[in-house]
């Protein structure tokens, strides 16, 4: 008896030994770590002491070495703790709050006569974990060829989920909406319009995944600062309600070549139960480095237009010339005839600088101005674009002093057709080109199969290109914005010139496809933006394609006023005004929200949120005592709430609401709207009315003496 007495107190000192527990500040979230008796490393998580992930192992497969997942023990342990605050370059909020308790766990492996170390490190903020895994310089991993990531996030039910499927080279899909169980990836909503060649398997989908349980627990799964690495998509076990990382491949089908010392991404587990509160999270910018630049003054927030939508809609072309298979290096360009539908013109460029000036509109963009669009699409050449040779009715010159005289900022656009190593090796030359031009900001493309050959547009080595064009761009004082690239993981605080990206599927897809359903946009910020903003391009005005077209039947699947409150609800500091400019003179009275509506912002109230059904937002512009208000539905009308108790004390405010008008449905009749002003103060809760698909948009700005005289309280 006395023997298993002691038996008995060993094994409870040993398991105290191995078993770590952490809280969060708030002490909402509780966390353990262990090495279980098969030598596996394992956490769990929980929320107010409900449980969010069961014991999930951790782990890695080597290539030509044993699986770096079992016979770990834990030879050392650091706490640390940090409460800090911080100010992004541009963002949601002025300061940000960064306030965590930090477990560091030193795990080492002795197999085959190989020592290994790794350290996994945990940190725990009031709004759920983020670990990521960290190898030091050791003889056993040096240089290695890592060929996949095993990181279990175990989950405790059949939860609600938003996904689409693993695709390494495309996120523009439709969400789908479905229990865990019933994930089936090639069976879910494709883009038929683009060839997907990668969904990895029935069970695979990509991050950031957003589920919600039976009892009202919001989860978000996502990385932070994916840096040298593929990036991370997850398997799932739908029988077991498990799911466990996978990584994009490479050329040569492993995952990544790495070297010691190197640190994985961070994984993030974001929870509460209250959807607003998913949204307003900052934990994964914070597990982001501060900015390397010391001088940030040149990056700018902006709203544009640009020669763009008049090709998805049909009525202009990319192509100067209707003629196939050019050869660029031997093409007398100025001896091809023109199509008559080329965009990218002087005459049609000088009419978008004249309206952006008229409109304080800061920036256009132009794409289509160079050579190459005749014979790019789907060919998988290497040298299609070369960045600094235009067609020849588009001037160059002309158009840089004619912008500069009217206080307008062109955007250049260099689509590579994913040939990235092509775009790698004229990076400089394409920059010089841009500055001695007058560009400060660059929409760089990637559609299309990747080149160098086999690379896929999440893996290694694309991830490394997106990342070096965005310092390259620094080095000229260039923002980018990025299109058809990895999806963002707060890398913008750490590189604030990486303005905004697409990586989702766009409000273009409306032009031309079945389109995006009315819930799109309410789900987009729960997945996609969680990683950083979205060049979505909101204010399509024109909602059915007939106008273009009277054989179209596509359609924009919103109201019109759902565009103008996308501009809050979809952030981005990089804002088009994406429709035609005569679509926009015609309702100049609508325009004038999204000429008001800011791109910076001090501060961001998350009102009310559901994913997949509706979204209410406010956001004070920087440095002004203004704010602006955005609410969506999805298919089904509602009411949305805004209580305006964020407004300064003892002050009224006029309220201007951009509305459905009361017979305004998506579908039928999407583009009627009604426009009405009232003085309102912090007491004031506004109840707008929200069509089928449809939305509201309010600006808040101070009463002036004749506003309070002239107009009705709320």
């Amino acid at each position: 008896m006395k023997i298993l007495s002691v038996f008995l107190l060993f094994y409870i000192f040993s398991a105290s030994v191995f078993a770590q527990n952490m809280s969060s500040p708030n002490g909402i979230f509780s966390f353990s770590f262990k090495v279980n008796d098969s030598g596996e490393a394992v956490y769990d998580l929980f929320y107010k002491s409900k449980p969010v992930l069961k014991a999930s192992k951790l782990g890695f497969i080597i290539k030509d070495q044993p699986d770096l997942k079992s016979g770990f023990k834990i030879v050392e342990t650091k706490n640390d703790a940090k409460n800090e605050t911080w100010n992004p370059v541009w963002g949601e909020v002025k300061t940000i709050r960064n306030n965590y308790n930090e477990l560091a766990v030193t795990l080492e492996q002795k197999t085959d006569n190989l020592t290994r170390k790794i350290i996994v490190r945990f940190r725990l903020f009031d709004d759920g974990l983020g670990f990521c895994y960290e190898f030091p310089v050791q003889d056993g991993l040096k240089y290695f060829t890592l060929l996949d990531e095993k990181t279990e996030f175990n989950l405790t039910g059949d939860h609600k989920t938003f996904w689409i499927p693993g695709d390494y080279d495309s996120q523009e899909y439709v969400y789908n909406t479905t229990k865990l169980s019933g994930i089936n990836a090639t069976k879910g909503k494709y883009v038929n319009e683009i060839a997907v060649k990668s969904v990895f398997a029935d069970n695979g989908v990509q991050t950031p995944l957003m589920m919600k349980t039976a009892d009202g627990l919001y989860i978000n799964i996502h990385e932070a600062a994916l840096l040298n690495y593929p990036a991370m998509h997850i398997f799932v076990d739908r029988q077991n309600f498990s799911l466990t990382s996978h990584l994009a491949p490479n050329a040569v089908g492993s995952a990544a070549f790495l070297q010691t010392p190197m640190q994985t991404p961070w994984r993030t587990i974001i929870v509460s139960d209250k959807a607003a509160d998913i949204l307003a999270s900052k934990m994964i910018l914070n597990l982001n480095e501060p900015t390397k630049y010391t001088d940030t003054s040149w990056i700018k927030p902006q709203k544009f237009v640009g020669v763009w939508w008049g090709m998805h809609v049909g009525t202009e072309s990319w192509n100067y010339a209707d003629v196939n298979n050019v050869k660029i290096d031997e093409t007398d360009w100025k001896s091809l005839k023109p199509n008559g539908k080329h965009g990218a013109n002087t005459a049609n460029v000088k009419k978008y600088i004249d309206f952006a000036a008229k409109n304080g509109i800061q920036g256009v963009l132009v794409e289509g101005w160079n050579v190459g669009w005749e014979d790019w699409f789907g060919n998988w050449k290497e040298n299609v674009f070369d960045f600094i040779t235009p067609y020849p009715d588009f001037d160059v010159k002309e158009l840089q002093n004619y912008a500069a005289s009217k206080g307008v900022k062109l955007i250049m656009h260099h689509e590579t057709s994913a040939s990235a190593s092509n775009y790698e090796r004229r990076l400089d030359e394409a920059f010089r080109f841009m500055k001695a031009n007058g560009y400060d900001a660059v929409k760089t493309g990637y559609v299309g199969r990747i080149i160098p050959r086999g690379e896929n547009h999440d893996g290694q080595w694309m991830v490394n290109h997106y990342v070096h064009v965005v310092k390259k761009a620094a080095e000229y004082k260039i923002s980018v914005d990025s299109h058809e690239s990895v999806r963002l993981t707060g890398l913008h605080r750490t590189y604030p010139n990486w303005i905004a990206a697409e990586a989702a599927r766009g409000n273009e897809f409306n032009a031309w496809s079945e389109g995006n359903p009315p819930e799109h946009e309410t789900i987009l910020p729960f997945t996609r933006l969680m990683g950083g903003p979205m060049d979505y391009t909101p204010g399509i005005f024109e909602i059915k394609m007939s106008k273009y077209d009277p054989k179209k039947t596509n359609q924009v699947h919103t109201t019109l006023a759902k565009q103008l409150a996308l501009y809050v609800t979809m952030y981005s500091p990089l804002q088009m005004a994406a429709d035609l400019p005569e679509n926009y003179e015609s309702r100049l009275d609508a325009f004038q929200f999204i000429k008001d509506v800011a791109v910076d912002w001090d501060d961001t109230k998350i009102l009310e949120a559901e994913p997949g059904d509706f979204l209410t937002i406010a956001r004070k512009a920087k440095g002004k005592n203004e704010w602006f208000v955005g609410a969506i539905t999805d298919e089904n009308a509602r009411t949305a709430t805004a209580s305006l108790d964020f407004l300064a004390p003892n002050m009224q405010y006029v309220a201007t609401i951009y509305a459905d008008a009361k017979n305004a449905d998506w579908e039928k009749n999407p583009m009627v709207y009604e426009i009405k002003s009232y003085l309102v103060d912090r007491k004031t809760a506004l109840k707008l009315q929200l069509a089928n698909g449809g939305g509201a948009a309010v600006s808040l700005k101070p009463a002036t003496p004749a506003d309070q005289k002239n107009l009705k309280s709320y």
